[in-house]
């Protein structure tokens, strides 16, 4: 593999990435929080109604970014799992499997992990 160029190369860093994401979307939420738990004087109902929808909209994305993180981290065990066996071409002794129902159940594994 050839060694990352940018920031975003990486799994590792793209995991990092959208971490850092999380957590402005998470400091967004408490501000929003903080506003509509005291309005001001001039605060109307339309002023309101847009910083709960600001809220709604900030706790969606901070799901889809949760979201992104697990598969980020699926991707990056994964990675780590094809290049092992890619490493180590015999199957290990160990096992008490047949060969055809390992690779049965990891493709059933990862198909129900999407």
């Amino acid at each position: 593999m050839p060694a990352p160029q940018t920031p975003f190369d990486s799994i590792e860093s793209a995991h990092e990435y959208v971490r850092l994401l999380c957590e402005a979307v998470e400091e967004a939420e408490q501000t929003i929080a903080k506003e509509m738990s005291y309005p001001c004087a001039f605060t109307g109902r339309r002023h309101l109604d847009a910083l709960r929808l600001v809220d709604y909209k900030l706790k969606t994305l901070r799901q889809h970014f949760i979201v992104s993180r697990r598969l980020l981290t699926d991707l990056r065990t994964l990675r780590r799992y094809l290049l092992d066996e890619r490493a180590t071409a015999q199957p290990p002794e160990h096992s008490t499997l047949p060969e055809s129902n390992l690779s049965d159940s990891a493709a059933d594994n990862a198909v129900s992990a999407s």
